[in-house]
């Protein structure tokens, strides 16, 4: 397993440079690179540029004006182990992308869930807004009220009007 990758710190001066023959590389950059590879790899472009390579190699080595230069006969041994060679490095660098991946989509997911639960919170503190507004307003006198208790008011008033005598 390839130690963890720290990048040296630009406010404190450097140390004492130890002597090391173990490799040491960015796990993030590797990481980059392999998913760009990964990437390639499920590409129109790549079956189209493998397909044609294919198509070289077999025709090169079976025509008849290249007979003195064949270096694969028949059965394809070398193209079938460059398959293989391929293959074997191809496969672990779509796993490693797929990991990393599945890393981003874990955080997504994570931060989906905060952003949702967050999202409650609002909407459960606006109905309780909502709704103490709406009992606040049930107290309040709207401007329809206050015009109808006018008129009744004026309506009693003028009956009364009507009912004292004038002298």
């Amino acid at each position: 397993m390839a130690r963890e990758y720290i990048p040296p710190r630009l406010d404190q001066p450097r140390g004492r440079r130890q002597v090391s023959f173990k490799p040491s590389f960015d796990p993030d950059a590797f990481g980059r690179v392999s998913e760009a590879i990964a990437r390639f790899f499920g590409t129109a472009r790549y079956l189209v540029i493998q397909t044609v390579l294919v198509i070289i190699w077999i025709g090169l080595n079976i025509l008849v004006i290249t007979k003195t230069i064949r270096w694969d006969p028949y059965p394809f041994i070398l193209l079938n182990l460059a398959f293989s060679t391929q293959a074997a490095y191809a496969a672990p660098l779509i796993l490693l992308a797929q990991n990393r991946q599945a890393e981003r989509d874990k955080v997504q997911i994570a931060e989906d869930r905060n952003r949702e639960e967050m999202s409650i919170a609002t909407m459960e503190y606006l109905t309780r807004e909502i709704a103490s507004l709406r009992m606040a307003v049930g107290e309040v006198a709207t401007r329809d009220y206050v015009r109808g208790e006018l008129q009744a008011l004026l309506k009693e008033l003028e009956e009364r009007a009507r009912d004292i005598p004038r002298d």
